[in-house]
Order: C-alpha cells, then sequence, then structure tokens
C-alpha cells in the first residue's frame, strides 16, 4: 500500500533532480543480476524497473528504468531517489504489513496510468502497479504494491494545509515514506512515464537489497 505513515521523522535530504543519461553505468548488480527462469527482469532489448534498496535509509533507496543489453551489462535510462517502508522499526521487514518495504524478487507490470483513482487517502494520479507478492516467511502476501507519488487524480498537487500533511500534495523527503509502496516526488514519477514512453514501457520490477 502506498500512502506513508509517518512514525520517525527523517533528517533532511536532498532528493536527485531527475533522471539521468541514457548512457550513465548500470548499477553492479543491474546485468542479469541471478540465475533461474523468474531472474531475468525483461527480455534482450526490453526495459524494466529495478529498485535498489538502501540499509541505512530506505527512504534514500534506488529506483532505475533498465534496459536489457544482450551479452553485455544492462544500460541505466533513468535513476531516481525512491523510498519504500513507513520510517519505523519495521521499514526494513518485508513480512510487516503497510509497514515494511517490499519482498526482494521480481515481479510483474501489471498496469500504468497517469489518473489512478485510489479514492478517499488512495494513490492517485500516475501510478504503476506490481503484482502482488508473498515475503520471505512464505505466509505474509504483501498486495496492493504500487511504483506512485502524492498528488490528485489528474497529476496536479493538491492544496497546501497549514499544520497538516496533504497526501495529494508532495510536501518534503518526509513523503518518500509508505506502507510499502515505492514512492517517488511527482516531477521524477512524470520523468519516469515519459522516459518509459520513450524507450518502451517496462514489464518486470527488480527488488534487490
Amino acid at each position: 500500500m502506498g500512502i506513508r505513515h509517518r512514525i520517525v521523522p527523517l533528517a533532511a535530504a536532498l532528493a536527485l533532480t531527475g533522471g539521468l543519461a541514457a548512457t550513465e553505468a548500470a548499477p553492479a548488480l543491474a546485468a542479469h543480476p541471478a540465475s533461474g527462469p523468474s531472474a531475468r527482469p525483461a527480455a534482450a532489448g526490453g526495459t524494466y524497473l529495478y529498485f535498489n534498496k538502501n540499509q541505512s535509509n530506505p527512504s534514500n533507496s534506488r529506483l532505475y528504468l533498465m534496459k536489457s543489453i544482450p551479452n553485455a551489462k544492462d544500460k541505466v535510462l533513468a535513476k531516481y531517489r525512491a523510498g519504500s517502508g513507513n520510517g519505523g522499526r519495521n521499514a526494513k521487514n518485508e513480512c510487516a504489513s503497510m509497514q515494511g518495504w517490499l519482498p526482494n524478487g521480481s515481479y510483474r507490470v501489471l498496469e500504468h496510468t497517469k489518473r489512478h483513482d485510489g479514492g478517499r487517502q488512495g494513490i492517485n494520479g500516475y501510478a504503476i502497479h506490481v503484482q502482488d507478492k508473498f515475503c520471505k516467511d512464505g505466509r505474509t502476501k504483501r498486495d496492493g504494491l504500487f511504483v506512485h507519488s502524492e498528488m490528485n487524480v489528474n497529476g496536479t498537487q493538491g492544496a497546501q494545509q497549514s499544520g497538516r500533511d496533504n497526501p495529494y500534495r508532495w510536501d518534503g523527503v518526509q513523503d518518500y515514506y509508505s506502507l510499502g509502496c515505492i514512492k517517488l516526488t511527482p516531477d521524477h514519477i512524470m520523468n519516469l512515464f515519459a522516459k518509459a514512453g520513450r524507450y518502451g514501457w517496462p514489464k518486470a520490477l527488480k527488488v534487490v537489497s
């Protein structure tokens, strides 16, 4: 699930300013990172999303848009600061529903839309829906998983609210907190959609730590 649930304040940090150039070298684990039938997240020449968890600060993790290159390291098409987990003591517990970050592994991308309507206190606007996944205990299923931001259904920002947070407005680095989804700033998720439209929409998400 995506709306962040604040537990502890987050120290101020600088977000990345946008997607990086397509010629940037791939992250170390992104070149066909594991073996087995489900490990390869994209066919040769295809694109995929790659989420690299930051163990020291889950809200300062990285999401990559990758291109699979035959017989070579995969190429980074874009890179963004991203968060997952609610910032509390269970933020790194993949089996803690509504608290911890996503379980490691490969996910199918189910759909993407610029006008997701999550209803009251839901995920709105630009959103990428990925499949449910059981965590490492084999019993707890994490569901309602998205890559998303904080915005209105039409992609605009909600009004600033004095003394309280608006779940439809990006108010600062604390908004990287989530209930398990991957969170990006509004500018970054719009940039991701633009680049995915240009290079081809990813059909998979790979999560590693």
